[in-house]
């Protein structure tokens, strides 16, 4: 069903089945496959693909030679249908590429609204997104990694299968994390390294004085503490009443496939 407010181009290539909503601009030469659906004032540029069982939310643009939805990069992989669901309001710049899920991850890869990703970023199979993320030019997501909220990511840097990115936290350029990262938490460096807290974040979004040193007294403690790292978020728990801090220790003490970047 093709909205008739929607402009296509005429070299554009529309499947039987493709659902395109109100004020859409589709591009010449782009593709959209039979089970997609695009939300209202969509709009793809020239060259775009997007396929597979694919929603993408109202006012989102997808930038040239995007591939989106397309299947898994996993051996697994059997052809079994799976989605992708993009949220609105998203910036998807050229040569990005966003896959479907995997039955063994939940079958869904899912982005929130509002993010930014930029040229020839990759989110595999059965991640999850947050709203108000940025994806910096070439950097990977592996398979089922966790994004929360307001998660910047730069540009060459890796990201492992089943890793967590806890809201608020900002990745270094050229860096491959292999394990968790706290909200709000700064990684840097090759193999990256959990070296303090996303200050300028935090200040950019007017976070309060109070729960800013809070913040980093609660790193300290997460750094120089005794006992185990989740020992000494436990102990955390008891002691704060900030709500970013208990972030912290929510993350921490939930469930995770891997450990975490610990304080140097």
């Amino acid at each position: 069903m093709i909205d008739p407010s929607a402009q296509i181009h005429a070299s554009a290539v529309i499947e039987d089945g493709a659902v395109i909503g109100p004020d859409c601009v589709i591009g010449a030469f782009s593709y959209i496959g039979p089970e997609v659906r695009l939300g209202a004032r969509v709009e793809l540029r020239t060259h775009v693909v997007v396929t597979g069982q694919t929603s993408v939310g109202d006012d989102t643009v997808i930038f040239s030679f995007a591939v989106i939805g397309e299947i898994p990069q996993d051996k697994k992989f059997d052809g079994e249908k799976t989605r992708l669901e993009i949220g609105a309001r998203n910036r998807i710049r050229e040569h990005v590429t966003m896959n479907t899920g995997t039955k063994g991850g939940g079958g869904l890869t899912k982005v929130g609204d509002d993010g930014l990703f930029m040229a020839g970023c990759h989110i595999a199979h059965d991640v999850m997104i947050g709203n108000n993320v940025i994806v910096v030019n070439s950097a990977a997501l592996a398979g089922h990694c966790i994004i929360e909220d307001d998660v910047i990511i730069g540009g060459l840097s890796g990201i492992h299968q089943f890793v967590r990115i806890g809201k608020g936290a900002i990745i270094g350029a050229v860096s491959m994390v292999t394990n968790d990262v706290i909200p709000h938490g700064l990684v840097q460096g090759p193999r990256g390294q959990l070296d303090g807290l996303n200050l300028v974040g935090l200040k950019r979004k007017g976070v309060a004085r109070a729960d800013i040193t809070a913040l980093r007294a609660a790193f300290q403690m997460l750094a120089q503490g005794d006992g185990a790292f989740q020992d000494r978020a436990r102990r955390l728990s008891d002691e704060t009443d900030s709500p970013y801090v208990r972030e912290v220790v929510d993350f921490v003490l939930g469930a995770s496939d891997r450990s975490y970047l610990t304080p140097r």
